[in-house]
């Protein structure tokens, strides 16, 4: 049962993605190497969305940039909102929305409509899970729609500072692993900001992360995908522990620095910022 519904949730979400959105910029070209999420919503007086994606962009080579898209997801239905995110890109980075290596897509609010219960809760605890489930959803929608657009996808968020040379060191990085016996790469050790996934796998993980999105946060959920995945019932925790770092690789130093404080949930603050 649980299956269907996952199957289901997919279709709504590529439905949604492809005829019902409210603003998009892209490009029709063949397929690149890398495409980079962001999902930012409206956190009121606070944005770091330009200080992010100027980091992001700036740090690229001409070459890199064509070999690559940026995709920034507008998860908030206020449209207010919405229309001064598009005209902060479209007015900053003209060069890269017109040359299409930076897109802009929003999600229809209806696709949220029955997916964010959680009544079984107190109120204050129901606003949290709610947005909690609502984030795994945003990012999901993301990497269903950067699915077919390059080799790889890289996560990241709207408050954080790519780090020099971030993009070279992890094109190298990729390009020099002997074994291709990776899950996925963390160029971040916080949260879900800078891991790094082959693009034909992202609906593998999408449909984990939906058969448990209102159990956890997505970060949570991807720990959880390999105890499924690598571990076996009743193993040796060392065993699975040793197979893990095999397939789960970490880049050190972090490639990028969490800078926001102001958190996307209402009047919660954040400063852990070392990743």
């Amino acid at each position: 049962m649980r299956t269907k519904q996952v199957n289901l949730l997919i279709t709504l979400v590529a439905v949604a993605l492809f005829s019902f959105s409210c603003f998009s910029i892209y490009r029709i070209t063949q397929t690149i190497s890398f495409a980079l999420g962001i999902s930012t919503v409206n956190r009121g007086n606070y944005s770091y969305l330009k200080q992010t994606l100027t980091s992001v962009v700036s740090r690229m080579t001409l070459s890199q940039e064509k070999d690559s898209v940026v995709i920034v997801l507008v998860a908030d239905s206020n449209e207010d909102y919405l229309h001064s995110v598009v005209k902060m890109i479209t007015k900053k980075f003209k060069r890269q929305v017109r040359s299409g290596s930076l897109e802009v897509i929003s999600i229809p609010a209806f696709l949220y409509s029955s997916m964010l219960n959680a009544k079984h809760l107190a109120e204050a605890s129901q606003k949290l899970a709610s947005w909690r489930i609502k984030q795994v959803l945003d990012f999901c929608i993301l990497l269903l729609y950067a699915q077919p657009k390059a080799k790889y996808y890289l996560q990241l968020e709207d408050d954080i500072i790519a780090k020099e040379m971030y993009f070279t060191k992890i094109t190298d990085f990729v390009g020099n692993i002997s074994s291709n016996n990776w899950f996925f790469i963390e160029f971040s050790m916080l949260g879900f900001i800078g891991k790094l996934f082959r693009s034909e796998d992202l609906t593998h993980f999408v449909r984990f992360f939906l058969m448990f999105y209102k159990e956890k946060p997505i970060d949570w959920l991807l720990n959880d995908i390999f105890q499924v995945k690598v571990c076996d019932a009743g193993e040796d925790l060392r065993n699975c522990m040793k197979r893990k770092k095999q397939i789960r690789i970490q880049y050190k130093p972090s490639l990028f620095q969490h800078v926001g404080i102001h958190s996307s949930f209402p009047r919660k603050e954040q400063y852990e910022k070392k990743i």
